[in-house]
């Protein structure tokens, strides 16, 4: 799989599921996800207020797409990679293909990681 790196840092966020999706939920990537038990939200980290619920430093590593959906394995060959390293993730996937977030502290390590599984980091 060919990774790259998104620059920006992101948070995750942790709202009561009855909000609405609030304003400062934009920028070039956000993830909503609405539950019974909370609304989750991934967006910019500079742009969540900081009485919100939230744990921020994570970085994105969007695999390369479009992908079809009878693809198998895209997830278990990254995320196994990452496990054997001792790094946890935070993992999306839309229509097109999945994204990996880790924390920045870990982002070196994650390259090397998957790099070494065989996956190309841009």
């Amino acid at each position: 799989m060919n990774l790259t790196v998104l620059r920006e840092r992101y948070a995750i966020c942790r709202l009561a599921p009855a909000l609405a999706i609030p304003p400062w939920a934009q920028g070039n990537f956000v993830s909503i996800t609405y539950t019974q038990q909370e609304l989750s939200i991934v967006c910019l980290e500079q742009h969540v207020p900081k009485d919100i619920h939230h744990e921020g430093s994570w970085r994105i590593l969007e695999v390369e797409g479009p992908m079809d959906l009878s693809i198998v394995g895209v997830l278990a060959s990254l995320t196994q990679s990452l496990a054997q390293a001792g790094i946890n993730l935070f993992a999306l996937s839309t229509f097109d293909t999945d994204y990996l977030l880790v924390k920045e502290d870990k982002l070196e390590a994650a390259k090397q990681a998957l790099t070494q599984a065989g996956h190309t980091i841009k």
